[in-house]
C-alpha cells in the first residue's frame, strides 16, 4: 500500500479554492484572452492536475490545456530594508471554445 500516491476525488473543495490565488492582468495575458487563454498565479505545490480540478470547480468551465511556470523570486526595497515578494507559479489556462471566464465585473 502506498500512501503517497492522491486519489484523484481526494481533494477537497477547501483546498481547491486555496490553489487559485489571483489572475493576472498584463499586456500579455489581455492579448492571450483573445485565444481563450486566462493567466492566473496559483499555489506553488500545486500540480496541473489541481490546477484544472480547481478552475473546472470555481468557474464551471472545461479546461483544455496547462502551462505552468515557476516564476523567479523579485527583490523589493522599502527604505534601507531589502526583501523578497512571495513566490507563486504562473498557470497558463487554455479553455474550450463554447467556454470562458468574465474576469472584469461589468459593474
Amino acid at each position: 500500500m502506498h500512501k503517497h500516491r492522491k486519489d484523484k476525488n481526494s481533494i477537497t473543495e477547501d483546498k481547491l479554492l486555496e490553489f487559485i490565488k489571483y489572475p493576472i492582468i498584463t499586456d500579455k495575458s489581455t492579448k492571450l484572452l483573445e485565444e481563450n487563454k486566462y493567466t492566473f498565479a496559483v499555489d506553488c505545490k500545486a500540480n496541473k492536475t489541481d490546477v484544472k480540478q480547481a478552475i473546472e470547480y470555481i468557474f464551471n468551465v472545461r479546461v483544455r490545456k496547462i502551462n505552468t511556470c515557476n516564476q523567479p523570486l523579485q527583490k523589493r526595497h522599502i527604505g534601507k530594508f531589502i526583501g523578497t515578494k512571495s513566490k507563486y507559479k504562473k498557470a497558463i489556462i487554455a479553455l474550450h471554445n463554447e467556454y470562458s471566464i468574465n474576469l472584469f465585473s461589468d459593474t
